[in-house]
């Protein structure tokens, strides 16, 4: 199938073999994924006081009978201003993990909706011998100043990193490190040729079926 392309200042199109991203959307293992990767990434720290934590005596405010109120053990009662909590949150950890299978047919089912969303460039980003954002924020406005962007490289470049990190909503991904999550919320993927290449190797399909 026809892509975007962009090299050298110009935007063109280029022929991509869409077979190796299985060619369709698995959308239930896409979103099982991107929960998954969403629950990972809560931390689990937020933390209430129980009715035994709370400061307080535990001395009974008043007699038990003949005062026309309604019995009290002591002031850290839920019922009571001040009193613990019943049933708050406290300090969990939220993370699980798919099979590695799954993971896989979920981050080609990622790529392979962005190619049918013709939202996938194949970029020849030049060389960044020194951070330049400069350099990144032409490459973005060559490219239509998306609002949300992933650039998915094939090595890492600290240079080509610290040159898109100031930009909003712009992540850059090497091509093993990349998942379902980042393809899903990144918008634009602007993908270098040979990054394509690892990614089908490493998710792709081939004429055996599964890898």
């Amino acid at each position: 199938m026809q892509v975007k392309s962009y090299k050298a200042g110009s935007v063109g199109q280029v022929e991509i073999d869409d077979a190796r991203f299985g060619g369709k959307v698995l959308y239930r293992t896409l979103k099982d994924a991107v929960v998954m990767y969403q629950a990972n990434k809560r931390q689990g720290t937020v933390n209430t006081r129980g009715r035994s934590e709370v400061q307080g005596t535990n001395k009974k405010p008043y007699r038990q009978k003949h005062t026309g109120r309604a019995r009290a053990g002591d002031r850290k009662s839920p019922i009571w201003r001040g009193g613990g909590t019943v049933f708050g949150p406290k300090p969990r950890d939220y993370s699980y993990h798919m099979p590695a299978k799954a993971r896989r047919v979920a981050l080609r089912s990622a790529v392979a909706g962005k190619l049918a969303d013709d939202e996938l460039v194949l970029a020849d980003l030049g060389e960044f011998p020194q951070p330049s954002a400069k350099s990144a924020r032409k490459i973005l406005a060559d490219l239509g100043s998306p609002r949300r962007a992933l650039v998915l490289i094939a090595e890492r470049n600290d240079n080509l990193w610290k040159s898109f990190r100031n930009f909003p909503r712009v992540n850059v991904r090497t091509a093993a490190e990349v998942c379902a999550l980042d393809v899903v919320n990144g918008g634009v993927v602007i993908a270098e040729g040979a990054a394509m290449d690892q990614l089908a190797q490493r998710v792709g399909v081939d004429a055996g079926g599964e890898q």
